[in-house]
């Protein structure tokens, strides 16, 4: 099955339903972010996964309604189609509450600077890569986006579009 940039295809839910050998599977998207991320399977229960294209995987609860001719469905969850499978924006701050592991929590100038796009030297004793950054909100500890961890350097992956300068 080739990948059609004008199509949504839902994913297969194992590699034994798997008919082209690059797609993701339901299976791999949720061990990734189990393990990765420490975000259980059950979850995603009430979701389903699409791709349209080559890798960029978009998350919709429950079903759609068939046939559907869309632009969009649902929210951009997750990029597969690299060397290392990068989560969206939305995605964490929608799941990355559930996150138990690669969280990295900020204090209220570090969140400045991130949301602003500035990177970063921070210390993190954890794997380097793609982390869930949370910072305090109302009192409570929110995802505010995803950032990657290398050579001792919190890289913000805030889109230039969502990116704003909240100090004075």
């Amino acid at each position: 099955m080739s990948n059609d940039s004008t199509k949504f295809t839902r994913l297969p839910e194992s590699d034994a339903d798997r008919e082209a050998s690059e797609r993701a599977t339901r299976e791999e998207v949720l061990d990734f972010w189990d393990e990765r991320f420490g975000v259980p399977p059950e979850t995603f229960d009430d979701y389903t996964f699409w791709e349209r294209g080559k890798g960029k995987l978009w998350i919709y609860r429950g079903e759609p309604p068939s046939p559907v001719d869309v632009e969009a469905l649902g929210m951009t969850f997750l990029r597969t189609r690299q060397e290392h499978w990068k989560p969206t924006l939305e995605a964490v701050q929608r799941f990355g509450e559930h996150a138990s592991e690669c969280v990295i929590h900020l204090s209220e100038g570090e969140a400045e600077a991130f949301v602003a796009g500035y990177d970063q030297e921070l210390d993190w004793d954890g794997d380097w890569g793609y982390l869930v950054v949370t910072h305090d909100l109302a009192g409570r500890q929110e995802p505010v986006g995803v950032g990657l961890y290398v050579y001792g350097e919190l890289r913000s992956q805030v889109p230039k579009g969502r990116r704003r300068e909240l100090g004075e």
